[in-house]
C-alpha cells in the first residue's frame, strides 16, 4: 500500500499515555498521521504532556491549543481531510462538529471494560477499590461520555504489587499493540463496530482533593489501595500531621496491632518507616514527605 493509498488519520491528545500512543501510532505503516493537536498547558492535570515535541521529532504537522476551543479543532480537522481521528488523553467531551468531520469517526478510549465503570480518574478508582482487574477499550466516541461502539477491547489484570504507575505503564504496553491491531482494520476498510449495552454501565464519579486526605478509621488494606492508587504519575495520598498536608507515596500493610489503641496512633517511628494503626490493622508510612518529627504515641 503506498502513502497515497493508506487511511489518513488525526491524533488528539494531551497527557503522557498520549504521547506514547502517538510515538507508536507514527510509526505504524498501514496508516498516515496528516497531523497532531495538543494543548499548550492542562494544570488540573498531573501526567500533562505537550505532545508538540513529539510531532516535531516525527515531522508532523502540529496544532498547539490554549483551551478548549473547539470550532478551531473542527476548521483544523475538516483541512486536514483525515479518514479518522485518535482522541485519547484529552481533558473535554467533543463536541458534534469535531466528531462528525472524520470520514469514520473519531475513536476514543478508556482504560476500563466499557460499558463498565464509565467516567473519571478510572485508573485511580480501580486501584482505590482494590479491582483485580480492568481492561483497555478504544470506542467510537458520541455525545456521551465514554458509550460508543467498542473497536478493541482487552482485559488487563490487577496484581497486587501494581500502582498507579506500573498500571500506566502496562495500560499502555496493551493499548499500543491495540493501536497497530486497529489500524490494520483500517488500511483494510474495515472499522469493527460493537455497541455497548447500557444496561450493564456505570459511571465513577470526578475525584477530589478530599478524596486523597488518608482516615486513619479505614482498614489497612484500605489505605494501602489510596495510596498506591495516588503515587506517581499522580499527586499522592496525603496525610494530616498537625493541621498540614504531607503526600503518603507507599506503604505496606503490617501483620497485628494493639486492640486497644485508637486509629491515627504511632505504634513506632524508624528513621523515616512510620508505622501506624489503623481502624483494621496498620500500616508503615515507607515513602512520604512529612517534614513535622514524629514519635512513637503521636496521635494523627
Amino acid at each position: 500500500m503506498t502513502a497515497e493509498q493508506r487511511p489518513r488519520a488525526a491524533f488528539i491528545g494531551s497527557v503522557a499515555f498520549s504521547e506514547r500512543l502517538l510515538a507508536r501510532l507514527a510509526v505504524c505503516e498501514s496508516i498516515t498521521v496528516a497531523g497532531v493537536a495538543t494543548l499548550r498547558a492542562a494544570p488540573s492535570h498531573a501526567d500533562f504532556q505537550s505532545l508538540a515535541p513529539t510531532a516535531a521529532q516525527a515531522g508532523l504537522a502540529c496544532l498547539e491549543l490554549d483551551g478548549n476551543d473547539q470550532e478551531r479543532l473542527a476548521d483544523w480537522l475538516h483541512g486536514l481531510a483525515v479518514d479518522v481521528a485518535f482522541c485519547i488523553g484529552w481533558p473535554h467531551l467533543l463536541r458534534e462538529a469535531v466528531l462528525e468531520t472524520p470520514r469514520l469517526g473519531v475513536i476514543g478510549y478508556h482504560p476500563t471494560l466499557l460499558p463498565a465503570n464509565r467516567g473519571r480518574h478510572p485508573i485511580i478508582w480501580a486501584l482505590a477499590l482494590g479491582l483485580d482487574s480492568t481492561g483497555s477499550t478504544f470506542f467510537v466516541m458520541d455525545r456521551g461520555a465514554d458509550s460508543g461502539d467498542i473497536v478493541s477491547q482487552r482485559e488487563v489484570t490487577i496484581g497486587d504489587d501494581d500502582d498507579a504507575g506500573s498500571l500506566y505503564a502496562r495500560l499502555g504496553a496493551v493499548a499500543e499493540s491495540q493501536i497497530d491491531e486497529i489500524c490494520g482494520e483500517l488500511a483494510a476498510g474495515r472499522l469493527p463496530r460493537t455497541p455497548q449495552n447500557p444496561a450493564r454501565a456505570n459511571a465513577w464519579r470526578r475525584r477530589t482533593r478530599r478524596d486523597g486526605v488518608i482516615d486513619w478509621r479505614m482498614p489497612a488494606a484500605g489505605i494501602r489501595n489510596l495510596v498506591r492508587a495516588l503515587t506517581s504519575p499522580y499527586p499522592g495520598a496525603t496525610c494530616v500531621v498537625a493541621d498540614t498536608e504531607y503526600p503518603v507515596w507507599k506503604v505496606e500493610l503490617v501483620a497485628g496491632a494493639p486492640a486497644n489503641l485508637e486509629p491515627g496512633r504511632v505504634l513506632a517511628v524508624d528513621g523515616l518507616r512510620v508505622t501506624v494503626k489503623c481502624g483494621d490493622g496498620a500500616v508503615v508510612l515507607a515513602d512520604h514527605g512529612i517534614r513535622t518529627p514524629l514519635e512513637a504515641g503521636a496521635a494523627l
